[in-house]
């Protein structure tokens, strides 16, 4: 599918981009590549490929769920300006 000077002209003006004359051509014709690319591709038989999820048979690596820093919400809440019920307290900013 080979796009038209036109229908650049179009999509440039739809996305307000101005685009001179020259680089109008340029653009229609990287993107008619594209799309005979995209045609080829979708002319390619897939029937007997299996679906893949990711092309790797890897794992990923997790760390241990472990603690590894100690409750300090005591301390912090100790500095805070205003504190309820173990909560941080802040102006309404939303009426």
């Amino acid at each position: 599918m080979a796009l038209a000077l036109s229908d650049v002209e179009k999509i440039a003006h739809l996305a307000r981009l101005h685009i001179s004359t020259e680089d109008a051509e340029e653009v229609a014709r990287r993107i008619s590549s594209i799309l005979e690319l995209i045609d080829q591709m979708q002319g390619v038989d897939t029937t007997s490929v299996a679906p893949l999820a990711h092309p790797f048979d890897a794992v990923q690596r997790l760390r241990p769920d472990e603690v590894t820093e100690s409750d300090q919400r005591d301390y912090l809440q100790k500095i805070a300006p205003a504190t309820q019920d173990g909560l941080y307290l802040v102006p309404k900013v939303i009426e």
